[in-house]
């Protein structure tokens, strides 16, 4: 999941950091493909190794939306996930190292929110089939034919996770496939490939950092290696920025596309039969035709997000004034990246008053850089992540961070509170007035509401004589579907479907703090309250240590977890420096475990039958942790997936003591499902390959690990035979239906060890070459900070501009806009001179300045309002490698008080 919205606040605010990337479409091995192998398929420069998050991938391929017939089996969804990668491949065209990294176990902080997560889908699947059979129902009264409803192997996503026979298939299904490329694809001549599967514990992007921290830790590492890791989640970013790593992109798709998707095709206004229906329809949908791949999503464009630019625009955006300690630009990044962890991830919630959505990142950053001297210098020293006796973490500096905060919290709350009522009165208006519209032919047929059964489009239409021919089949599928999804929608907007529950904590009005702990926690007296704030503080803490560990060293502790459903409030942490943190160094569970921990009963046949058993028996120890119906918090939320489920929390040992009851029941299949793997290495078996050898020399050793040599192979680590039933005399058997088998297969595997660093690197390695600084200062928009202005969208004349940028610039706007001059864009300045605590809430009931949407910036320099994130493109070329350029040098810091 990552962190939600940090892409589109990024892209929004740091432009240029986006560039579209051009699709090889000729294939790897064509003689054109070939042709660039020194300039790389984007003509931009060669990527030296690709990492492929495969959770970006597997969950497209398994559950694609708006696909006429989407996957029914395991084997269809690998053969799409083929596809898919080839693509990937041809587009970044790595000339070294490809890495595919599947999420395993994860570490319990994570797991508590997989929990919650597919408990809650579970949940609104129920809902779903519930919808969807009402719809059923209108079709077939309207005489509209649509096909069948089935269940089958990729019913049920959740499947998705370590310990499944789903899991334990794609394991084999990639091995195949890369075996496949390396024996069959020219463009794949010389690549080394990795695969770490769901059994090799950790997070995929997790496991792809730990292995490039590992190898920059090497004497012989290239500084000037170039990384590119595809992947949805946005705290990729976070990731590799973390990675000190300056030659770092990440590619993601477009999700905005802007145009038609090319296999989508605009269909016949004579394919309506009544205008209601046109009117319900979308203009087009996936072509269906016997020479189309049945099983092909509509492609979206790629993007690049160069790390190396967003750098750039840190350093600027992040510039101290009269620092009071030698500026050091990986020091800030760091920085960044830790009080970004306030606005929530998928190990801690977010801070009450840090909503992205209203400019939480802003904030942070002004609260930073208006602080930064007044708390001394720095909040971490990611360097010292490792060392047993140092301080990482600056209390005292972090303190000050949060009293600063919290000058803003009350501004925030009572603004949100404010907005939230207008807004609710608003939609219950609208939906009043709406009804009355519908139902106003028929009130007195049906005084208590709508009719959820629907007759007919139109009297007009004889239902009789409509085609019922293999298309309209497809078209009436499609339209079912999306009615499903827009129902399904609106139910999820508490205000529209008049679901929303009265705000009984009202945070920003007077006596909030109490109310909130007597809401949620059900504690009302003052010591109790404060042991309560205590606690919770204690645990957050624990939780910014342990997530600034996981994202720049290692797992601290694979059984840490946050303990509450809400984080503390910036005006709670007082006091820290008499919280003492440390963290127990554990094994992970094994997948059999997470599995338990995760799923609902709903999901339950995805286990060994002796492990069902434990949670559907009434007797069992754990079956109080599987309730039967989910309540959610949707407590200031609009929309109800954005609510807690309120679950319990698995507790970890009773799990474990409950499950090695049952272990000796698996089978011998579910033991190898439920045991811990080691990373694949994966290369053609080649004279001419050079590094052939370096690794080739290991295949007389049986039992033993051997070292790579670094300056033959280019990678550093430690090898050991594979004892691998599967392959003989070069024949390797296709675990998928309708593809070849292998014959003479020229690969070879070892099982591969990477190095763990010995300690923390957390700046650019000597001898790096820098690219070319473009951005300059004026290409940042000055934006006001969100309670400091009436509306939930600042008024016009704060609307900011940014100087005339380079060529090279893509921009993105979506609607109609405006050219808005600087002067009138900046004006007086009203909005700026408030200072960062806030405006008079008093201001905030106008509404006039409430419309339109966020802004980007045109390449005359001219401003765009529109709608959504961003949309028309205007697209220049943008080079992804630019000259070398000068390199620079790190700062100091002082000692304090810390962890």
């Amino acid at each position: 999941m990552g962190v939600p919205s940090l892409y589109k606040w990024l892209v929004g605010k740091y432009p240029n950091i986006i560039v579209a990337a051009k699709e090889d479409e000729g294939g790897a091995g064509t003689s054109s493909s070939l042709a660039e192998a020194s300039t790389g398929p984007n003509g931009v420069g060669v990527y030296h190794n690709l990492y492929l998050d495969m959770n970006g991938i597997i969950h497209p391929c398994f559950h694609p939306e708006d696909q006429v017939c989407p996957p029914t089996t395991f084997d269809e969804v690998f053969a799409a996930m083929f596809e898919y990668i080839d693509r990937l491949f041809r587009t970044v065209r790595p000339t070294k190292l490809l890495y595919l990294a599947v999420d395993g176990v994860a570490p319990r902080a994570k797991m508590n929110q997989q929990r919650s997560r597919r408990f809650k889908a579970a949940k609104d699947a129920k809902d779903a089939e519930l919808e969807e059979k009402l719809l059923r129902e209108k079709f077939r009264a309207e005489g509209r034919e649509v096909q069948t409803q089935e269940t089958n192997e990729v019913s049920d996503p959740n499947v998705i996770t370590p310990g499944t026979e789903f899991m334990e298939k794609l394991s084999k299904a990639l091995e195949y496939y890369i075996r496949s490329r390396l024996n069959g694809d020219p463009g794949w001549k010389g690549i080394k490939v990795i695969l770490s599967d769901s059994n090799v514990p950790g997070e995929g992007e997790h496991k792809i950092m730990s292995f490039i921290r590992g190898q920059r830790s090497l004497e012989n590492y290239d500084p000037n290696t170039r990384h590119c890791l595809y992947g949805l989640d946005a705290d990729l970013i976070m990731l590799a920025l973390a990675s000190h790593e300056l030659h770092f992109s990440i590619l993601r798709e477009d999700v905005l596309p802007h145009n038609l998707p090319e296999n989508c095709i605009p269909l016949s206004k004579e394919l309506f039969k009544t205008e209601d229906f046109s009117r319900k329809c979308r203009g087009w949908f996936p072509k269906v035709t016997e020479t189309a791949h049945r099983h092909r999503s509509p492609k979206k464009p790629y993007q690049f997000l160069n790390i190396w630019v967003l750098r750039e625009y840190l350093e600027l955006d992040l510039k101290i004034p009269n620092p009071v300690v030698k500026t050091d630009i990986e020091r800030l990044i760091d920085d960044f990246i830790f009080i970004c962890f306030l606005i929530g991830n998928d190990f801690i919630p977010h801070i009450p008053s840090v909503e992205i959505h209203e400019g939480a990142i802003d904030l942070l950053l002004e609260v930073y850089k208006q602080a930064f001297n007044k708390m001394g210098g720095y909040i971490v020293s990611t360097e010292k992540l490792k060392d047993k006796h140092a301080v990482y973490l600056e209390v005292s500096t972090l303190e000050k961070f949060f009293h600063e905060l919290s000058l803003c919290e009350e501004k925030i709350f009572l603004k949100r509170y404010e907005l939230r009522e207008r807004s609710q009165r608003k939609f219950v208006h609208q939906a009043a007035e709406e009804w009355k519209e519908r139902n106003y032919d028929n009130m007195e047929e049906n005084p208590d509401g709508p009719d959820l059964t629907v007759k007919s489009f139109s009297t007009n239409c004889s239902i009789s004589t409509y085609s019922q021919d293999e298309s309209d089949v497809i078209v009436n599928t499609l339209e079912l579907r999306r009615n499903l999804k827009d129902t399904l929608r609106n139910k999820q907007d508490l205000i529209k479907s008049g679901a929303y529950k009265h705000d009984a904590v009202r945070l920003g009005l007077s006596g909030w703090k109490s109310r909130f702990y007597r809401e949620k926690f059900g504690v009302e007296k003052s010591n109790e309250v404060g042991k309560l704030k205590n606690d919770m503080v204690q645990k957050y803490m624990e939780g910014l240590c342990w997530v600034l560990q996981y994202y720049f060293a290692d797992v601290p502790s694979w059984s840490w977890y946050y303990p509450f459903y809400y984080a503390p409030f910036a005006s709670d942490f007082e006091g820290l420096s008499q919280f003492k943190i440390s963290f127990t160094i554990d094994k992970p569970l094994s997948p059999f475990d997470q599995l338990m921990a995760v799923f609902p009963k709903e999901s339950s046949c995805a286990l060994p039958k002796c492990y069902r058993e434990l949670m559907e028996n009434e007797e069992s120890l754990i079956h109080k942790f599987y309730p039967s119906d989910v309540q959610i918090d949707t407590h200031g939320k609009r929309f109800l997936w954005q609510g807690i489920a309120m679950l319990p929390f698995i507790d970890e040992k009773l799990l474990i003591l409950a499950t090695k009851t049952v272990e000796d029941k698996l089978a011998v299949h579910e033991i190898n499902r439920n045991t811990v793997r080691q990373e694949k290495i994966f290369l053609r078996n080649s004279n001419t390959l050079p590094t052939g050898a370096a690794f080739a020399k290991t295949s007389d050793c049986l039992s033993k690990k051997l070292p790579t040599d670094q300056s033959t192979s280019e990678l550093g680590g430690w090898l050991s035979p594979v004892n691998d039933d599967s392959i003989s005399c070069g024949f390797f058997r296709s675990p998928i239906r309708d593809l070849q088998d292998i014959r003479n297969d020229q690969t070879i595997s070892f099982l591969f060890f990477n190095p763990e660093p010995v300690q923390i690197i957390s700046r650019l390695l000597d001898n790096v070459k820098k690219p070319e600084k473009t951005i300059t200062e004026t290409w940042i928009p000055k934006r006001p900070l969100w309670h400091t202005y009436p509306g939930s969208r600042p008024p016009p004349e704060t609307i900011p501009t940014v100087a005339e940028p380079q060529p090279m610039i893509s921009g993105f706007g979506r609607g109609r806009g405006r050219a808005i001059t600087a002067e009138t864009a900046l004006g007086s300045g009203r909005g700026y001179g408030r200072g960062f605590h806030g405006a008079d809430m008093a201001q905030s009931r106008g509404s006039r300045n409430d419309r339109g949407g966020a802004y980007t910036y045109q390449p005359d320099g001219s401003a765009c309002a529109r709608r959504g994130q961003y949309g028309p493109t205007f697209h220049r070329q943008q080079t992804a490698w630019r000259p070398v350029g000068n390199s620079g040098s790190r700062g100091g810091s002082e000692q304090r008080r810390g962890w």
